[in-house]
């Protein structure tokens, strides 16, 4: 008998958590001028992220923060909304996920960019603690720049928050 050892992967590919959500626009979700609600728009690009991190986590994820979502388009009543996400990428904890949000008029097959975000989420234990997940690889060249710009976004965010928790200090010690 052989000793075994395990083998531990070296990280998974963008293409293991790409995620599509697609729904139709509903008048619940509009106001009176047959707009969807930028709320609505908002909860399901958390889904969206989520479920990419989660699939490349195999483990439950938190949103610990979004950078921005600027709306470029109204979506209407009626529109088919699909919100595309992956796994940009990871640190220790956790992960950068872009989402790509798209409506399409299904009578008229007319397609319109609405937004795009980047949502961070942390990976969880069983016990509700940050926990580690394995490197996202980038195979493709798109994959690859948006690897370079999530590790930039990742530096930038940690010298933003550095910054302010040295005010904050600043602030308490007066």
């Amino acid at each position: 008998m052989t000793d075994q050892k395990a083998v531990i992967p070296a990280g998974k590919p963008v293409a293991a958590s790409v995620t599509v959500l697609a729904t139709l626009a509903e008048p619940a979700d509009a106001n009176p001028m047959g707009n969807v609600h930028g709320g609505h728009i908002m909860k399901l690009v958390d889904q969206a992220a989520a479920a990419a991190a989660i699939r490349h986590a195999g483990k439950l994820c938190v949103t610990a923060s979004i950078d921005r979502l600027d709306f470029l388009h109204p979506v209407r009543i009626g529109d088919m909304i699909e919100l595309k996400s992956a796994v940009n990428f990871t640190h220790k904890t956790s992960m950068e996920v872009g989402v790509h949000i798209d409506t399409e008029n299904l009578a008229t097959g007319k397609r319109n960019h609405v937004a795009s975000a980047y949502l961070i989420f942390v990976a969880l234990d069983e016990r509700g603690r940050p926990a580690s997940v394995l490197p996202v690889i980038p195979e493709t060249a798109s994959e690859k720049l948006r690897y370079q710009q999530g590790e930039l976004r990742y530096r930038q965010r940690k010298e933003t928050r550095e910054q302010e928790r040295a005010l904050d200090t600043a602030a308490r010690d007066r």
